[in-house]
């Protein structure tokens, strides 16, 4: 196996490249989770991955609880198809939380505060009501908890990782909450999460190889945020259902027929695309050398201290530059930073992306 076909087969299996569902709900279980905390990105994430399929389709598979936004792994927001919620944090987020315990101390948070915020919201979100986040952060003042210096946040977070509560719509730039039991009813499970651990790291396993293989164990490990010895364990168990190749005496693993010849082939112009900051195509692995190669450097000088990732442009699975969009309410305008030249051909595809864009979010490509 070579850089190209891992890069090849990653396409297809993210479903940047080939896919063939149409339902964002359907592209984001294909994926397991898709990392979304940043949700402009996370929206377009899936519109990519979905054909035909604009920013009111996603937001509709949201509000239509098909889709669903939470903190099922490594303490960071993502989507999940509504049917994996039920699973995923049971399964992922205990050892987040116990890692917690360090932050929680220094900010003042013990087991009574967490206790009187589970009654707190218990109480106003029952019968389907949602709270906003500045109202969410209203309650728990008037109820005499101090949500300064990062406390309200770690609030939700702790309570969302629990399975009390989940973040609904967007409410203009403002996430809700909701009871996660009554947002997505445990009877939507795809899976019984009271199911033997081995048997959930397994389909986990399959999950994960499926919609982002070729990868590897120690890629299953830091994407889960499982130890490696788990990620083992849990590969060896669904390794009867997947394929996989040597690369540089590392063992990749991918779903079955995904190497298949002219699979993703090439067509007249460059494959050209558009990823969101955060993307899975960058993030989901334990290093984005195959996709960056010559511009990693480059590309490193683009992240921020904060680990905040540039939208990326990537032709032919390599990333080849970053950018950035500004909208208003008729128009969406590129800024693009190239790590090289762009060919005619090259500039060309890039256009017919940005156009791609202006339609997902229903405005006019400016300039």
């Amino acid at each position: 196996m070579r850089t190209d076909d891992i890069l090849r087969i990653r396409l297809r299996s993210q479903l940047i490249e080939g896919g063939s569902l149409s339902r964002p709900a359907d592209v984001v279980a294909r994926l397991l989770a898709v990392q979304a905390q940043d949700y402009s990105g996370a929206v377009w994430a899936v519109g990519l991955r979905s054909p035909g399929s604009v920013l009111a389709d996603v937001e509709r598979a949201i509000a239509e609880r098909e889709i669903v936004r939470s903190w099922p792994m490594r303490g960071t927001l993502h989507f999940m198809a509504a049917a994996d919620v039920r699973w995923l944090l049971p399964l992922l987020t205990p050892r987040v939380l116990a890692r917690a315990a360090r932050r929680e101390e220094q900010l003042d948070l013990d087991g009574a505060t967490f206790a009187h915020a589970r009654v707190l919201f218990g109480e106003a979100l029952s019968g389907g009501r949602r709270l906003t986040r500045p109202d969410a952060m209203g309650m728990l003042e008037r109820a005499g908890i101090a949500t300064t210096g990062q406390r309200g946040y770690h609030i939700l977070w702790r309570l969302a990782q629990e399975g009390l509560i989940v973040v609904g719509p967007m409410e203009g730039r403002q996430q809700t909450f909701a009871l996660l039991d009554e947002w997505v009813p445990a009877a939507r499970s795809s899976i019984d999460p009271v199911a033997p651990r081995e048997e959930l790291l397994a389909h986990l396993a399959l999950r994960y190889f499926t919609g982002h293989g070729p990868a590897t164990v120690a890629d299953l490990a830091r994407w889960a945020d499982i130890r490696v010895t788990e990620a083992r364990a849990a590969l060896a168990a669904a390794a009867g259902s997947l394929e996989s190749a040597e690369y540089d005496g590392e063992r990749y693993w991918f779903s079955p027929g995904a190497a298949e010849p002219g699979a993703g082939a090439r067509g007249r112009r460059p494959r050209v695309h558009l990823l969101p900051g955060f993307d899975e195509y960058m993030l989901g692995y334990t290093t984005r050398s195959h996709q960056l190669g010559e511009h990693l450097g480059t590309y490193g000088v683009r992240v921020g201290s904060n680990g905040v990732l540039a939208p990326t442009v990537i032709v032919d699975g390599r990333a080849v530059g970053v950018w950035k969009r500004a909208l208003t309410a008729r128009a969406v305008t590129f800024d693009l930073t190239p790590f090289r030249p762009f060919s005619a051909r090259e500039g060309a595809a890039v256009h017919i992306e940005q156009e791609r864009y202006a339609w997902f979010v229903g405005r006019d490509l400016a300039g």
